[in-house]
């Protein structure tokens, strides 16, 4: 009955992981590889990464993406090894401390890359580190052992590939389809909120919902991407939609505090027609249909900039939308929405963050080198590489503690499972390619439905179990070399998640303070003449640093609304009218590097020092404004902007 239970939505990849790691076994064996072992847990990990990161069976294309990941990882680590072999063989001791170095190096940059291109990285610290400590008998053989182990990891690749077809992976375009009609009506009430206005407390949980929403549509576009080339056209709407979903909720806050200002900024008219109720994307578009005839009627003056460009942002949405679910050819006007801006990409705020992650990695490295040293343990570069494997893949993530946890989990229930399986299992089997298949694809079965419920140590147990089971080419069955293995996997994870928990990430509040003056040297910069920086959006970058901000600081609302409201005086300043003059252009210069400085100072006082001047020079700022007769458009923007970095700037600057 439990099975039956589950089965919807987790038994078809629980037989979609057997065969990837069946069909690994059975080619590495056919074609004799040297280590089949590796191929059948490349197609193991490759295969259940994505679901466990989903909770369940991975789009279409994940693993594909994921596999290709994996190849280009190991080969960067296969010649970053090859290089430290070739240039530092005489000594082969610095040469296992340097690429620890490098280990750490490669856990830095993944920190500091996007998430779903950290794997990459995170593997070439780990890959170099396992051909060094594997190849240390004999370092002549190097590259035959680098090219063996890409061999290999091309097999388990591709074989979690073809199990990934063969079982019809999932695609993701009709749960954007729902989502965009969702977003739609969610956009609307929340603007029905601020147009009312409701409780600060409500427009808060909203807005907050749809920030997520809205990064979620992003990442599952990633998804639609990565799925096949026939949705270019959905993907390029999609990077639009998202653009303008952050503008919906951006001008829907600014909205508000407009209202706030002035409770008769919006006309009676329109507090009319956003008072109705709507359930479906088809009554949100009834509802825009209206008031752009209600636009034509009144005329945009006697409509707040606000909610006009509200309604023109929804009607763009709505148009991109119906492309994306009809995957049609882009039109002449939507390729004008396409082109309209150039996208900014976001500049990392978590250097202090990765910087931590790199030493972690290499202190945990480089004990475990010294241990091994110092003893002669012969499993001890087991140890090491599972030293490498955790750290580099746990410090990506949330919570590297309880990955690190995870993998000391798995390693426990490792070696029971991989004992029973090396006793009983294997040397029953050894006659039977067949009955080897099967009985390893019972335990793939039941891992991956716990892999997919995210049980803690079931990734671990995986991995673990099939690298210390004995699948090389021939195969031996030493009870002290199985043993010696397994404990030298539970040594290193152990040692792992020591050096996680006692080198501690003390990056939140920096990462948060960084954040926080990224957004005010975005509104800064907004203040320019130049009509290409002008045309930059810098509203996707924005939003995933809010985003960010929120997973960092989960309920902290000062912080958020703070952040809303520099995303809100950027776009004002944006689309500011300010006079075009030398003057104001080169004080404009003087401003954005005042607020880098800010951001890259060293410390609190330098931080508090660069923070004034810059209240001194926004003060000069507007007297040049008012000099060269300014709209007050811009010099209202301008004077908010400089009160509200007076009254937070004690936030903005103190660790």
């Amino acid at each position: 009955m439990g099975i039956l239970a589950i089965a919807p939505q987790h038994l078809r990849f629980a037989f979609k992981l057997s065969t990837a790691v069946v069909l690994a076994l059975f080619v590495g064996f056919h074609f004799n590889l040297e280590t089949p072992r590796w191929a059948v847990l490349t197609a193991a990990i490759v295969a259940s990464g994505p679901a466990f990161a989903a909770g369940g069976e991975p789009w279409s294309g994940a693993i594909r993406y994921r596999g290709m990941l994996r190849i280009i990882g190991t080969f960067i680590g296969s010649i970053a090894a090859l290089v430290l072999i070739i240039v530092m063989i005489r000594a082969p001791g610095l040469m296992l401390l340097v690429c620890c170095l490098w280990a750490g190096f490669c856990t830095w940059v993944s920190s500091l890359v996007k998430v779903e291109n950290s794997y990459a990285w995170g593997l070439a610290g780990y890959t170099a580190l396992i051909i060094i400590i594997t190849i240390q008998p004999d370092p002549l053989l190097t590259p035959q052992f680098a090219l063996e182990r890409c061999s290999e990891i091309v097999v388990g690749i591709v074989s979690a590939i073809v199990a990934d077809l063969l079982f019809s992976p999932r695609s993701i375009k009709h749960e954007i389809d729902r989502e965009l009609d969702a977003l739609l009506v969610e956009q609307y009430r929340l603007m029905q909120l601020c147009v009312a206005p409701a409780d600060g407390e409500d427009v808060d949980a909203a807005w907050g919902n749809l920030v997520r929403r809205t990064a979620g549509l992003e990442g599952m576009r990633s998804n639609l991407n990565i799925e096949s080339s026939r949705w270019a056209s959905a993907n390029r709407r999609l990077k639009a939609i998202n653009t303008l979903s952050l503008t919906l909720i951006t001008q829907a806050c600014e909205t508000m505090l407009v209202q706030k200002a002035r409770p008769d900024a919006v006309s009676d008219t329109f507090r009319e027609l956003f008072a109705e109720p709507v359930e479906t994307a088809t009554d949100v578009h009834r509802r825009l249909k209206r008031m752009r005839r209600v636009l034509v009627w009144t005329g945009e003056r006697d409509t707040p900039e606000t909610v006009y460009t509200w309604i023109g942002a929804a009607t763009r949405f709505l148009l991109l939308k119906r492309g994306v679910i009809g995957n049609t050819r882009i039109t002449g006007v939507e390729e004008a929405i396409l082109d309209e801006e150039v996208v900014i990409k976001p500049v990392s705020a978590e250097r202090h963050h990765a910087m931590v992650n790199f030493w972690r990695t290499t202190v945990s490295c480089a004990l475990g080198v010294l241990f091994w040293l110092w003893t002669g343990w012969t499993s001890g570069n087991g140890a090491i590489v599972m030293i490498a494997v955790v750290t580099a893949l746990a410090m990506r993530l949330p919570n590297p503690r309880m990955v690190a946890l995870d993998f000391v989990y798995g390693m426990l229930v490792a070696l029971p499972l991989g004992a029973f399986y090396f006793l009983v299992i294997m040397p029953a089997t050894q006659q039977s390619m067949l009955l080897l298949c099967i009985s390893l694809a019972v335990m793939a079965f039941f891992i991956g439905i716990e892999v997919q419920k995210r049980r803690l140590g079931s990734m671990g147990a995986l991995a673990g179990t099939i690298n210390i089971l004995v699948l090389d080419n021939p195969m031996t069955f030493h009870f002290n070399q199985f043993l010696d293995s397994a404990l030298g996997q539970l040594v290193g994870t152990l040692l792992a998640f020591v050096v996680i928990v006692v080198i501690r990430d003390n990056s939140r509040e920096r990462t948060g303070r960084t954040l926080l003056n990224q957004f005010v040297s975005a509104a800064v910069s907004a203040m320019t003449t130049n009509k290409a920086r002008r045309k930059e959006n810098h509203l996707p970058a924005l939003y995933q640093q809010l985003f960010l901000l929120l997973n960092k600081f989960p309920g902290d609302v000062a912080k958020f609304r703070l952040a809303l409201n520099l995303i809100i005086a950027h776009q004002r300043l944006r689309t500011a009218p300010v006079p075009v003059n030398a003057d104001l252009s080169a004080f404009h210069r003087q401003l954005r590097n005042t607020a880098d400085r800010v951001i890259a100072a060293s410390s609190d006082d330098k931080r508090r020092r660069n923070f004034k001047q810059l209240l001194d020079e926004l003060e000069i700022y507007q007297q040049k404004l008012h000099l060269w007769s300014a709209p007050v458009q811009v010099t209202e923007s301008v004077q908010r902007l400089t009160v509200m970095l007076h009254k937070y700037q004690h936030a903005l600057t103190d660790s």
